[in-house]
């Protein structure tokens, strides 16, 4: 604030004040000026300055939350609030590094305070999946995640029991780590349909006959006999 007398040739503040000179106005006061002119004469006058209290601003909570999560930051105790980091009061953003965000509220008088709030960020598990890998119809398939604490995977898999692969598959794994955070990584299974195997036909011959079987449909032969 700064207060100045006129009318006269010099003037004298009370409370500390000088003329023309601006000081920090902490109560509620009354100054008194005393002027005197080239002949003297002496006269006062009186400023009033009114301090308003400013407003006792607070921020929403400080908070610890996972990359790329949605918060919502907001003041109270004020009319109108602006935050600094391009965060508009009360509307989501998605955070992605560790900051303190501060808000400056002002209030019907114009008076501002400001108030603080401290988003930790933590960043996401790196989570990995079973190599992807390719495989017969109804072959016997493990997949497991690793990075994380828990996994949870989808298509009715459990994490590191076994199930029969019978179409081909991308599964997902979705890690949780000690802080909640979550990542997901993928494991295709292909599935390879078993070949259709033909055999010679069934045929009757005499003791010590000569026989020739073959199987066809695959790139391999393996023959078992069977004798009676």
């Amino acid at each position: 604030v700064t207060l100045a007398g006129s009318g006269a040739s010099t003037y004298t503040w009370d409370n500390g004040v000088t003329n023309g000179v601006s000081f920090q106005a902490k109560t509620t006061k009354t100054y008194t000026v005393t002027g005197t002119d080239a002949n003297g004469c002496v006269n006062t006058a009186t400023s009033i300055v009114t301090v308003n209290d400013l407003p006792t601003v607070t921020a929403t909570a400080n908070q610890t939350v996972c990359y790329d999560a949605s918060v919502t930051l907001a003041g109270s105790g004020a009319s109108s609030y602006t935050w600094d980091n391009g965060v508009s009061n009360g509307i989501s953003f998605l955070a992605k590094t560790t900051k303190t965000y501060t808000v400056t509220g002002t209030d019907v008088n114009g008076c501002v305070n400001t108030a603080t709030s401290i988003v930790t960020v933590n960043a996401l598990t790196t989570v990995i999946a079973t190599a992807n890998q390719t495989v017969c119809y109804d072959a016997s398939v493990t997949l497991a995640g690793s990075g994380a604490l828990t996994y949870t995977w989808d298509n009715g898999v459990s994490n590191g029991v076994s199930f029969q692969a019978k179409t081909t598959k991308t599964y997902t794994v979705t890690g949780t780590d000690a802080n909640g955070c979550v990542n997901t990584a993928t494991s295709i299974v292909t599935v390879n349909d078993l070949p259709t195997v033909t055999a010679t036909a069934n045929q009757t011959v005499c003791y010590d006959a000569s026989v020739t079987l073959a199987g066809s449909g695959a790139s391999t032969r393996s023959e078992e006999h069977t004798s009676e």
